[in-house]
């Protein structure tokens, strides 16, 4: 798309969606959201930039294949449950580390950050596939 404005806003909301897709992730295992929503909202981020400047940029700005941050978002989801076997409490039970000031950090937060990876990749793949095609048409 051959926008200035479209162009200079894709600039801003690219790190705008980017920040808040954190923010989602990170208060996801105690309030609503998590990896699932703040993967999506990431996704969107790297199409904004796809659909104004092109495919090779967002690629560009990702540095990973999208196929490859699918499997490293499995590979984190599945090793969130290994912890649990270790302690003989089954598989994908999570554990929890608590600070005395009461923050508590667990396996919830790899497992939320292995769906994340996971959505973002999967959903990647996809929207770089159609814009790819869409500028391929004459």
């Amino acid at each position: 798309m051959n926008s200035l404005i479209f162009s200079t806003a894709s600039r801003v909301l690219f790190w705008l969606m980017l920040g808040v897709s954190l923010v989602i992730l990170w208060r996801g295992h105690n309030q609503p959201g998590g990896g699932f929503v703040g993967g999506l909202v990431a996704a969107m981020a790297f199409s904004v930039v796809a659909l104004s400047e092109g495919v090779p940029e967002a690629r560009r700005r990702l540095r990973l294949h999208p196929v490859v941050l699918l499997g490293m978002g499995v590979m984190f989801a599945v090793l969130s449950g290994l912890p649990g076997l270790a302690v003989v409490q089954g598989f994908l039970s999570h554990q929890w580390l608590v600070f005395q000031n009461g923050f508590k950090l667990g396996t919830t937060l790899l497992f939320d950050v292995g769906v994340y990876c996971a959505v973002m990749g999967g959903m990647l793949c996809l929207v770089f596939r159609l814009y790819e095609d869409e500028e391929d048409a004459p």
